[in-house]
């Protein structure tokens, strides 16, 4: 396990780095000696410069020698004799003084337009643009030096727009013809490679999606030489387009004749392996799950590229891996914009403290504030299980990234007091919590001590280390809460918001959202797992609904938020945040999709058995309470406005507390509900009043 070594002030280190530090960076002194042991780096560095200016030169002299060859031949063509004009009183004019004018005006419009650093294989249309722009200008200052010179006389006119011309087709088509190689473009061409080889020996790939979609990854696919999939045909999204082609591969049909499509391909024996999906097929009009179903049935894989939420913490990922498609797709979302700038300045050189590091939600937060390359990140979970294997991905993934794991339980004040003094994070994320509807109605001491006095915990080390900002990760279940966790997840937004009560010191927010499709113990795993069984999927009700969101995109959000008050020093409160959840999903339609995905038909292969609702669930979730309002503060995050009638102190969580700890389970549930009706104003208020002994 990488241990930490950066110290206590390690959040004020980023300071003016003094003349001295910034010579001695590269191993010279101020009185000009140089560090033997800095030499190789130094000769590494000065090879790698010479390099790059020798590739940068060759461009700028390639690019003037096709200019000087394009007036050459422009010149031969206008005129059909070399140019050889003596003037009274001006210099003698010949053809190759001509071209090397022509010629070195090219190199310095190059070097002004700096296309030295456009490497020709990924040449564009800006780029043929700028070309255009350069001969023209080359073209009229040409005229206008040697109009200078001698009037221009016995220079033909046309020549100059003959060269124009003939210096941008010499340019692109140079660049065309790198890329051409680069893509292997050519490689249709070659009329004498056997007839074996010319044909596909990968695997067929069906693309569906719009065509500007199947161009991106056919052009991709080209420049990285991938060669593990033959695309056989396009099945685009508007009819219009059929019979089209891209990169050489046709549009067969729209996706409203998928059938007639693949049975092209059937007769044609060009019949895909697998079909990759350019576009989120929930928003592909007409793609349902009977249908992949079936697909997959037929022995299709059904493949999609990571989504741009999936991406967005990979700026340098070079190749796209494809996926198996997921039931996460099947639920209709628009795609979110993040601000990653703003979650970048959160993030970046700052120490990360995360409790429930293991979990679902913690663990992917993880993940993010590692890309997002934070300086320290501490992982802290009670389960020695799942510590252990983000710790061990964290070293794998993340070797050189400074990290420390902390078994932990958050009920533990004293214990957490000394992980934060020593760790001194920035910023707190809190995930863990028992979140099991079920399991905390069955068991509310034990919710209360981690939901509610592990929070309170957690928040009084933040303060007490220093750290800039504390986010809690709360839930829909604590809008009116029906049962045990909703309330403690209630009662601890509450204990969040009483935090904060002057400018200064640390920020606390939470972060309120709805199920996360793929988390441990969610619905999604149990439905696969029961698929797998053969059934029968198990439903409470057939009218439950619930809304949805998957890990990385709550992830996301929750750094949205984080970020969108990280430098609000107006607010005197702790703030609660609300992540756009989209419309509800029936679990009873959610289930026969997950069947139809399997390849089989729900009712028939599989059954849907109805077993009633649990204690303490209710049919639907709500987002805001009815003593709540929201307000949009970011894309896809709303800020909650509500008027708590009661403030949450230490002195109301001691007889919480101690029942508790003695487990008396009947008279916590009966004080958790009272408290949580006073915070929404059902009972007024009443006084929190420390008992003191008269002994």
């Amino acid at each position: 396990m990488a241990q930490s070594n950066v110290g206590p002030d390690c959040r004020t280190a980023k300071k003016q780095s003094s003349p001295w530090e910034r010579i001695s960076r590269v191993g010279v002194s101020l009185d000009g000696r140089v560090d033997a042991s800095m030499l190789p780096l130094l000769t590494r560095r000065g090879a790698r410069f010479m390099e790059q200016m020798a590739n940068r030169a060759q461009t700028v002299v390639v690019d003037a020698l096709i200019a000087a060859g394009a007036f050459t031949l422009a010149y031969l063509l206008a005129s059909g004799q070399f140019l050889d004009v003596a003037a009274p009183g001006l210099p003698t004019l010949k053809l190759l003084q001509l071209v090397g004018l022509y010629g070195g005006l090219a190199a310095v419009f190059s070097t002004f337009f700096r296309r030295e650093l456009s490497p020709w294989r990924y040449v564009s249309i800006p780029d043929a643009l700028v070309l255009a722009r350069t001969a023209f200008l080359t073209a009229g200052v040409f005229l206008l030096a040697v109009f200078v010179f001698n009037r221009a006389e016995g220079l033909p006119r046309s020549a100059l727009a003959m060269s124009v011309v003939f210096q941008m087709v010499g340019s692109m088509g140079a660049r065309i013809v790198r890329r051409a190689l680069h893509e292997h473009a050519l490689d249709s061409f070659a009329p004498l490679k056997p007839v074996k080889d010319r044909a596909p020996q990968a695997p067929a790939l069906l693309l569906i999606g719009p065509p500007a979609l199947a161009d991106s990854y056919l052009r991709d696919a080209a420049r990285r030489h991938d060669h593990a999939w033959t695309p056989v045909g396009i099945v685009g999204s508007d009819a219009r387009d059929v019979g089209q082609q891209v990169r050489g591969v046709c549009v067969l049909e729209s996706l409203d004749n998928l059938d007639a499509a693949l049975a092209d391909l059937r007769r044609w024996n060009r019949y895909p392996r697998a079909i990759l999906f350019l576009d989120e097929p929930a928003r592909l009009k007409g793609l349902t799950a009977d249908i992949l179903g079936r697909l997959k049935n037929d022995g299709i894989r059904l493949l999609r590229l990571p989504s741009i939420v999936e991406l967005a913490h990979q700026d340098s990922m070079v190749l796209l891996p494809m996926r198996e498609i997921s039931v996460e797709e099947l639920l209709a979302r628009d795609p979110i914009e993040l601000d990653r700038a703003a979650v970048g300045h959160l993030i970046h050189g700052r120490r990360v403290l995360i409790t429930g590091a293991g979990g679902s939600i913690g663990a992917e937060l993880v993940r993010q504030v590692a890309a997002f390359q934070a300086a320290h990140i501490t992982l802290m979970d009670f389960s020695e299980t799942s510590l252990f294997e983000i710790d061990r991905e964290m070293g794998e993934t993340w070797p050189q990234l400074s990290r420390r794991a902390l078994l932990c339980d958050v009920r533990n004040s004293t214990r957490l007091q000394q992980a934060f003094h020593a760790e001194k994070p920035d910023l707190v994320f809190h995930a863990a919590a028992l979140k099991h509807v079920s399991m905390v109605e069955r068991h509310p001491c034990e919710g209360v001590l981690t939901n509610v006095i592990g929070t309170w915990n957690v928040a009084e080390a933040a303060k007490a280390c220093g750290a800039a900002q504390m986010v809690l990760i709360s839930t829909d279940k604590a809008v009116d809460p029906s049962n045990v966790m909703g309330a403690t997840k209630r009662l601890a937004e509450s204990v969040i918001q009483a935090q904060q009560v002057a400018q200064g010191g640390t920020r606390f927010c939470a972060v309120r959202f709805g199920n996360v499709l793929g988390s441990a113990g969610s619905v999604v795993p149990i439905f696969r797992s029961q698929i797998e069984r053969g059934g029968p999927v198990t439903v409470t009700h057939e009218d439950i609904e619930r809304f949805f969101m998957t890990i990385p995109e709550a992830t996301q959000l929750v750094l949205h938020a984080t970020a969108a008050c990280a430098d609000d020093a107006v607010n005197t409160h702790a703030r609660l945040f609300l992540l756009e959840m989209g419309a509800p999903v029936r679990i009873m339609d959610l289930a026969r999709q997950m069947i139809a995905l399997s390849g089989h038909v729900p009712g028939r292969d599989i059954d849907i058995e109805i077993t009633g609702l649990r204690p303490g669930e209710k049919l639907t979730e709500a987002l805001l309470d009815e003593t709540e309002r929201s307000l949009p503060c970011a894309p896809k995050v709303m800020e909650v406005v509500s008027a708590s009638a009661l403030r949450i102190t230490g002195n109301h969580l001691i007889e919480l507390e101690a029942l508790a700890e003695k487990g008396q389970m009947d008279e916590v549930r009966a004080r958790l509900f009272d408290i949580v009706a006073q915070i929404r104003g059902e009972k007024p208020p009443l006084p929190a009043l420390r008992v003191v002994s008269n002994a």
